[in-house]
């Protein structure tokens, strides 16, 4: 599929469009994969342009079924996305203790009460953390910042044994993993 026509459709200065309340009549699929690294590759070649990849990302969401589709006004296309579609490539802390992760894309997220990190599987079977960025839509922790949230982080006893590590945020616990009794030592 060619993207030109749905380029046309979206915001040059990447704003975020309500894809949420978009429901068109045109459906189809298109050859695009969101690979587990972060990598959008259209028709088997990576899109090298990261202002395009922006510009896609702010029509991205998750449907119900769990299908991700890039959604304008005139049409719905599903694509193929191998774990989530984001991965959290910065961290940093403010001076009211509050964590600020940038995605890929270039979304940044504040660590707290309504975004929470949660644990998860990737498709390889390994527990890493996970965060919600927008429209059912995740960013997976990139393993450089999963690294410096680690070095971060506190043990938390977990009720019948073993600790959680993770850190405060906002004022609110974020896990990054769970130790068993024995891993602890």
């Amino acid at each position: 599929m060619n993207l030109d026509p749905l380029l046309a459709q979206l915001d040059p200065e990447g704003e975020i469009p309500p894809v949420d309340l978009w429901h068109p009549e045109q459906v189809g699929e298109m050859d695009l994969v969101i690979v587990a690294d972060g990598r959008w590759l259209h028709e088997g070649t990576p899109i090298a342009r990261p202002r395009l990849v922006r510009l896609l990302s702010t029509i991205l969401r998750r449907e119900d079924d769990g299908r991700h589709a890039l959604v304008t006004p005139a049409e719905k296309q599903f694509i193929r996305v191998e774990d989530r579609p984001f991965v959290v490539v910065d961290a940093d802390p403010d001076a009211q203790g509050t964590w600020w992760l940038t995605t890929n894309v270039g979304d940044r997220l504040a660590l707290g009460e309504d975004l929470r990190l949660s644990l998860s599987e990737t498709p390889a079977g390994e527990t890493v953390p996970e965060v919600p960025v927008r429209f059912g839509l995740a960013a997976r922790l990139g393993r450089n910042v999963y690294y410096r949230l680690v070095e971060a982080a506190e043990h938390r006893p977990l009720q019948g044994g073993g600790e959680e590590l993770g850190l405060v945020s906002a004022g609110v616990w974020q896990p990054l993993g769970r130790l068993d009794s024995g891993d602890t030592a």
